[in-house]
């Protein structure tokens, strides 16, 4: 007899279950709705986001990035590539001794963990919060240094 009570508890258990659901859905519709124009209206982004790079620069205009590649080191997906030069008396791009004379992120290989951001010393590399990332040809997503100068 109690294997008959056990079915019809589980038989009202499986009955009950789709409106279960449907309660849940008609809860749902009753809320403020969350969808926006995207283009016209940009929805804040959250504090930690982090998407597109950006190299920074002093306010004199001068590049913050030294070339000391520890971003590159720094990089898991090996995203970043970082080819110093020598700074002189007549050309001189940063304060200090060394520039950056190539800087390139391959944006299809960038996981956008921003440990490049955390190892630079200088702030010069940083991820801001836009995120139209989207392209037609691969070679644009191969950011160049002057793409990534702020």
């Amino acid at each position: 007899m109690a294997d008959f009570w056990d079915d019809v508890r589980q038989i009202a258990k499986e009955v009950v279950a789709p409106f279960k659901g449907l309660a849940t859905v008609a809860a749902k519709l009753s809320e403020k709705k969350t969808t926006i124009s995207y283009p016209e209206f940009r929805r804040p982004m959250g504090v930690r986001s982090r998407w597109r790079h950006v190299l920074n620069r002093y306010d004199n205009g001068m590049e913050k990035c030294i070339g000391c590649s520890l971003c590159a080191g720094a990089c898991p997906s090996n995203a970043i590539l970082v080819v110093a030069d020598e700074n002189s008396n007549v050309a001189r791009f940063s304060p200090g001794e060394r520039y950056a004379r190539r800087y390139e992120i391959n944006m299809i290989r960038c996981i956008y963990c921003g440990f490049c951001q955390e190892a630079c010393p200088t702030g010069a590399i940083e991820l801001k919060d836009v995120f139209e990332l989207a392209s037609d040809t691969r070679k644009s997503l191969i950011y160049t240094k002057e793409m990534l100068l702020v």
